[in-house]
Formats: structure tokens, sequence, C-alpha cells
């Protein structure tokens, strides 16, 4: 299994005071054995060691035959975007609270990674969105997103009128706070707490979730990934919208923009330790069946 990761990379939470000892002790252990690790730039430089390889986040993967990313799930998101065109595997260390995606606890670091290295691991495939501004038929701005794709409301009190197509074909307009479009690995984040439904990791399909709409028949939707989703606006006054993609900000959309929204056709590669099972994640992370025995 030497072969395959010959290199591995290292992407870090840098605002977390643990992180530095964390990313000490997985550096020591993959020395060990033998195999050439870089730190993102900015991890890099709360070690005490100057003698680490750095690279700045947007260029270490492609160098790279893993990432490992350590830190919580927005951690693992920023990861995978800047790798993502890179077809490497990720795999996540939990220094967060939830932890969807990074599924290593630190006191299991080197038990957890000797398995893995060696081969014995799951892996699991997951589709990025692609997000893009269009302004007068030009590309003002585009983005990346692993959990999803936010139009809200921004800088005004007043509800945005939200239309949809799918496919060119007309949706529904409502009036709302917004609109998520999340992917299924999103579809535990944001579009779970605003009421969107789980989806199991494996589906083809895309959720659309209103954001405090003013008409509650304004239900979420599940689409096939496949589908391309135009947002416009109908707002009878110029207000400004504000567009994220994960937690990256968009702002200044205006009423008279469209923003067009794809799955990227080549995923992203998580790898888990073995036994790993969504259904047990949601159980521990969600609190579910905390009485029941199996």
């Amino acid at each position: 299994m030497h072969n395959t990761f010959k290199t591995i990379g290292i992407i870090g939470k840098y605002s977390d005071h643990r992180i530095a000892k964390t990313i000490t002790d997985v550096l020591h252990y993959l020395e060990t054995k033998d195999y050439h690790v870089i730190i993102d730039s900015k991890s890099a430089a709360l070690l005490p060691s100057n003698s680490v390889e750095a690279r700045e986040i947007e260029t270490i993967g492609a160098e790279c035959n893993l990432i490992i990313a350590i830190g919580g799930d927005g951690t693992f998101l920023s990861a995978a975007r800047a790798t993502a065109l890179h077809n490497i595997p990720l795999l996540g260390i939990n220094l967060g609270r939830l932890g969807f995606l990074v599924d290593i606890s630190p006191e299991h670091i080197n038990i957890k990674l000797n398995s893995i290295l060696a081969g014995n691991y799951l892996e699991e495939q997951r589709y990025l969105l692609h997000a893009k501004v269009v302004r007068d038929g030009q590309v003002i701005h585009q983005q990346m997103a692993v959990n999803e794709v936010v139009v809200h409301r921004w800088l005004t009190p007043s509800m945005i009128e939200i239309v949809t197509h799918i496919d060119g074909v007309y949706l529904n307009s409502q009036r709302s706070d917004g609109l998520i479009i999340s992917t299924p690995t999103g579809s535990t984040a944001y579009s779970l707490s605003a009421g969107g439904p789980i989806l199991h990791p494996s589906l083809h399909a895309l959720v659309l979730v209103p954001l405090s709409p003013h008409t509650l028949s304004n239900r979420p939707i599940v689409v096939d990934d496949s589908s391309e989703i135009e947002i416009s606006f109908s707002q009878s006054k110029q207000i400004n919208a504000l567009v994220t993609c994960d937690h990256l900000e968009i702002p200044k959309v205006s009423m008279d923009d469209k923003i067009l929204i794809n799955k990227i056709p080549n995923p992203i590669t998580i790898l888990h330790p073995e036994g790993h099972d969504f259904f047990h994640t949601l159980r521990k992370k969600l609190n579910w069946s905390s009485g029941y025995q199996i």
C-alpha cells in the first residue's frame, strides 16, 4: 500500500489551539513509516519545527496521493473543495463537534491510520455542486460546494421572491428567506436544520429546501442530481441577495442575476475505517435510539 500512498498531505484547522499537537502526532507517525508528508502552510506555521514541507492549500493536492483533514467537517469541506480536481482520496480526523465526515478520533489515530494505510478501509464517493452567478449573459462568479448552495435574503427585512426551474422546466415561485440546494452530504447539515430530509450518501439526488417560506405548502423536494437548477428572482423592487457555497459567501447578487447549479461530474473519494456504518453515525451524532440496545 506504500505504492498507493507515497505522499500524504495534511490540511488542518489552523484556528484550533489543539491542532499543533495533533498534526505533530500524525506527522511523527507517518514519518516513522517512511511516508513523504506535506502540510498546508497555515497549519505548518503553528508547528514548533521549521523543517516541515509546506504548500498552500490550493496547490497541495497536486503533489499528494492522499489528503488527511484534521479538524471538523468545515475543515474537511475546505480540503475537499481545494483538492476536488486532483482525484485523490480524503480521510478525516475529528477535532470538531458532530463530525459526519471526519470519523477518526484523536485517541485512535495510530490504530486507525495503521489499518487504513495497510489497505483496510471502505471507499465512498460523494458528488460536489458547481454554482455560477450569471449577469447579462456573463459568469461573474463561480464556486464549488460539497454540502450545499444557499440563496439568502441579504441586508433587508423583506423576503425575496425566488423562481426555480429544473432542467429548463418551471418548478415554482416562492416568497421566503431563501432556498437551500443540498447534496446528500449536506442533507445532515444546514438542510436538516431547515427541515429537509436526510439523504443516504449513495443516492444520486439533490434536495431543495425553502427557508421560512411565506406559504406553508412550500415544502422540500428531492430531484435527480443530474438536473440543472436555475434560480432567478421576481422582485418588484431591487434588493440584494447572498449566495453561499458551503460557508463561502458570494455577496451582492443582483435581482437581475441568475444562479445556475449543476453536479460536478467527477466525485471525491472519502476513506472510512473498516466497519463504518452511515446509520450508526446517524444514531451516534443525532442521539437516536439512545435507550435501545442492539
